[in-house]
């Protein structure tokens, strides 16, 4: 069983791998253009109104339960920015949004703090910035397992268990796995979160590791055996982040600037008025508001004075992507590190220095 699983994990860690790196001519058809599901009740800007931006910026989301989409639903990049042309696309994980950024296809995009590690390393070496830190992920991410007999992590020897590859929760799964001593007695399934949740009914995988809102329908006929909130603690955190292409980082400062002072205004509603908060992503994701209420506990939300701080932005982000991309390659999952300085150089923590000052 050990050498099967091993063959069968090495062959889809070089699947994604190709299809990352053939991604990079190609055009991406990931992300489809959604702007159906905005209109929410509009906000004022929290900064001045810049009508001297006029360019088009294409913005990548997923459905993660944070600001960004209140962001999106508020409509306020359209109400601070009334001169530019402002498109999201919708994006099923890390692994698509460096897919647009490898082809051009894409300016600024939520990916996985793995996912980051992974774009900045060999053989992608994609130039690209992390501008923002969405969400600390706790509970909200989680491995789930089907079988009531299996209550351990070392319990899934054997076992079949699916995980979105270049993702946080396949960084999670791996630590996790590696921490009980069988990575490589378990044969992992690249999926999506639908696929996930598709194969997940139909019993063709034991376990998964996954986000919300595909982990909530696991649970309902399985349990939760670890989560991120516990190979954080073990020292393997991870984040939601917001990534850039670094020359659209480089060309438009003044952009990020009030990108981020309506992300930070984002943070403080769901800090301080939880339910409007809960309210207008649960109108996104078309979910009940007491499942988002739920959810926005098993995260973490930082405004930008905390993010500016040496902990994230200011320092901490760029040593804990270079120590990703460490352990991606003790996994076998990235052919080769970048340069230390290429880590710490890929945080930019301008805009939200700026927003914190004001």
């Amino acid at each position: 069983m050990k050498r099967v699983a091993r063959s069968v994990r090495a062959a889809a860690a070089l699947a994604v791998a190709g299809l990352l790196t053939a991604s990079l001519t190609a055009c991406v058809q990931s992300g489809r253009t959604d702007q159906s599901r905005g209109g929410g009740e509009q906000v004022a800007c929290p900064v001045a109104v810049d009508e001297t931006f006029t360019g088009t910026v294409r913005l990548g989301y997923q459905e993660i339960p944070n600001g960004d989409l209140i962001v999106k639903d508020a409509g306020l990049l359209e109400t601070c920015l009334p001169k530019a042309t402002i498109t999201w696309s919708k994006f099923a994980s890390g692994a698509t949004v460096i897919q647009a950024f490898g082809s051009n296809s894409l300016d600024l995009g939520l990916l996985g703090s793995a996912a980051a590690a992974r774009a900045l390393s060999a053989p992608l070496n994609i130039g690209m910035k992390a501008v923002w830190i969405h969400d600390v992920i706790g509970a909200a991410e989680s491995l789930v397992v089907k079988d009531p007999a299996i209550t351990s992590v070392a319990g899934l020897r054997g076992k079949k268990v699916a995980v979105p590859f270049a993702s946080t929760s396949h960084y999670s799964l791996l630590a996790a796995l590696t921490a009980a001593g069988v990575e490589r007695d378990v044969t992992l399934v690249n999926m999506q979160p639908d696929a996930i949740a598709a194969a997940w009914r139909g019993g063709d995988i034991d376990a998964a590791f996954i986000w919300e809102p595909t982990l909530s329908e696991l649970v309902k006929n399985g349990h939760v055996v670890t989560t991120a909130a516990e190979t954080a603690k073990a020292g393997k955190p991870t984040y939601d982040l917001a990534g850039a292409r670094t020359e659209f980082v480089t060309a438009n400062p003044r952009f990020l600037e009030v990108w981020t002072a309506a992300q930070n205004w984002a943070v403080t509603l769901i800090n301080t008025a939880p339910d409007s908060a809960a309210t207008r992503i649960a109108a996104q994701l078309g979910v009940p508001v007491a499942d988002i209420r739920k959810q926005l506990g098993e995260y973490g939300y930082l405004d930008a004075a905390a993010q500016a701080g040496p902990a994230y932005l200011g320092k901490q982000l760029g040593a804990d992507l270079k120590a990703s991309a460490d352990f991606l390659l003790s996994q076998g999952e990235i052919q080769g590190l970048a340069a230390p300085e290429a880590y710490a150089g890929a945080v930019y923590a301008g805009a939200a220095t700026k927003v914190s000052a004001k």
